[in-house]
């Protein structure tokens, strides 16, 4: 199959997989690679522009990766061995469940956006990759008992539930809220969730809501973060839930909504650990987002660049190559630097997932995260406008030659903006790294 051929255009692979050594990668690693391409090519990838084109990925494809334990790898690593065990699940294409890391998780994501779209691969993973997880971290051993058998084998589909109207990357001010019953066993639910990957809401097939469940972010207590709680809340025909497409302007097969709760009734056993830990959870999952986005990014940068690579090799222009012309080499090279400088960045912050204790890695990259995915958006932002540049018309246009460059620099607001907005996540990177290394100097003071 020519598609899954090794390609030798610049910039088109990373580095361990043109050729070069690497520390980070065993024969794991390389195994599998090889099958996490072929399988997401032959189930996805193949027909992914076409059904980006639908604005929807048919539902069996759903069912075709939960039976092969396909969405797992969306899961932060180290995976939950134990319940995957007790469903029957030992292995992911040849990986042991035990044996999964997150460099893993990092091949995964990077084969996953190898078509250069992002919504086709959104419209599956979103459940698991940011739905699911605080279930798993924060769950009491009876919701994890209740809901886990059904989620992680994609029985019940799940999405996550975050921004509002009227707040995005402001989480602590949510106003979606959550007010218990006289009797203490239910919450009323009223507000409205809106959008794409940082909620992630229903995708729909010919307007009909899919998504079972979601986790979502609402207000049980007083104002700011300390205020906020996350629940399990039932969509799919769940009385008072009203739900409508949003359309966007890239990641058409996405599958962004907006979601209306009206009175929406929910068991307060659905709550994930206690009342007023929302705000904890929901930063801790972001960590777990944002690198996600940020290697699929990388990807997607990538084949928007060795796409006009290749174009200028062969395109003519003013009697000679495209690549001979010295503006059109220097405006790959600025972009192929900063592509190159992302992927060992992010490929650093997989390797140290793998060594570092859970708590230790929230606290020390969290605010790293936060900084490389929102530079990812600005390295996709540099490589799609520089592809579109150089295919000229081509790139201006959604058939031909330049379709994909086109299609991927509208999608680079969907990069720049989801899992916390680029400015956002500037600030707080250095806000958490200034606290860390105030933290560090109280040992030091209290010395003196």
């Amino acid at each position: 199959m020519a598609e899954l051929s090794s390609n030798p255009v610049p910039f088109s692979e990373p580095p361990y997989l043109s050729g070069f050594p690497s520390p980070y990668y065993t024969q794991s690693h390389f195994d599998f690679q090889k099958a996490c391409r072929r399988f997401l090519w032959d189930k996805l990838l193949s027909q992914g522009a076409d059904w980006e084109k639908e604005g929807s990925v048919p539902e069996h494809v759903f069912g075709t990766f939960c039976a092969h334990g396909m969405l797992l790898p969306n899961l932060p690593a180290p995976l939950p061995v134990e319940w995957l065990k007790k469903l029957g699940v030992h292995d992911i294409l040849g990986v042991k469940v035990e044996d999964w890391d997150y460099m893993h998780t990092g091949i995964y994501c990077d084969e996953l956006a190898r078509s250069g779209l992002a919504g086709p691969g959104a419209s599956l993973t979103a459940g698991f990759a940011f739905g699911i997880p605080p279930v798993v971290k924060y769950g009491s051993q009876e919701l994890k008992k209740r809901f886990l058998p059904d989620f992680l084998t994609g029985k019940k589909r799940t999405c996550i539930a975050i921004t509002e109207p009227d707040a995005g990357s402001d989480v602590a001010n949510i106003t979606t809220t959550a007010e218990k019953t006289s009797d203490g066993k239910y919450y009323i639910i009223n507000g409205a969730k809106k959008w794409h990957a940082l909620t992630l809401p229903p995708f729909f097939t010919q307007q009909e809501a899919v998504f079972d469940y979601t986790t979502m972010a609402v207000r049980t207590g007083g104002k700011g973060g300390s205020g906020l709680s996350v629940i399990v809340v039932p969509l799919k025909g769940h009385p008072g839930v009203t739900m409508r497409r949003l359309p966007v302007m890239g990641q058409k097969a996405g599958g962004t909504s907006y979601i209306e709760l009206d009175n929406v009734k929910v068991p307060t056993s659905n709550l994930i650990g206690k009342e007023g830990d929302g705000l904890r959870i929901i930063l801790t999952n972001f960590n777990h987002e944002r690198l996600t986005i940020a290697v699929g990014v990388t990807r997607q940068a990538r084949m928007a660049l060795s796409a006009a690579f290749q174009y200028c090799l062969k395109r003519d222009a003013f009697g000679k190559k495209l690549i001979e012309q010295p503006v059109v080499r220097h405006r790959l090279a600025k972009a192929g630097a900063e592509l190159e400088t992302l992927n060992a960045w992010t490929e650093q912050i997989l390797y140290q997932l793998c060594h570092l204790k859970p708590r230790d890695a929230d606290v020390k990259l969290g605010g790293i995260t936060a900084l490389a995915k929102a530079k990812a958006g600005m390295v996709l932002n540099e490589c799609a406008q520089c592809a579109v540049l150089l295919f000229g018309g081509n790139g201006y246009t959604a058939s031909g030659q330049g379709a994909l460059a086109e299609a991927i620099y509208r999608d680079v607001p969907g990069a720049r903006i989801p899992g916390g907005s680029e400015d956002v996540l500037l600030d707080l990177a250095i806000r958490q790294l200034v606290k860390i290394y105030m933290a560090s100097l109280q040992p030091t003071a209290s010395k003196m």
